[in-house]
């Protein structure tokens, strides 16, 4: 049976199947260390800049919802 298949073991353990390729992509990420900040920097900016305009939106919602609903009251409050 176990020549059917890996194990469990084999399979996620340290040493399973593709260890060899994590090794060379570990070599490999090695080379490129100085682009990750610069690439964080990026995505916190993209980050920000995704949640200043959900905040806008948020506003104009929450803004428009509270004058809907002070005219609603004062259609209901004026008189006949």
């Amino acid at each position: 049976m176990a020549a059917e298949a890996p194990s469990w073991a084999d399979q996620w353990g340290a040493g399973g199947i593709g260890a060899l390729e994590e090794e060379e992509n570990a070599n490999a990420k090695k080379d490129g260390t100085g682009n990750k900040k610069t690439n964080a920097k990026a995505g916190f900016g993209k980050a920000k800049a995704t949640a200043m305009v959900g905040a806008q939106k948020i506003k104009s919602g929450a803004s428009a919802g509270i004058k809907w609903v002070k005219n609603q009251c004062q259609k209901k409050n004026s008189p006949k």
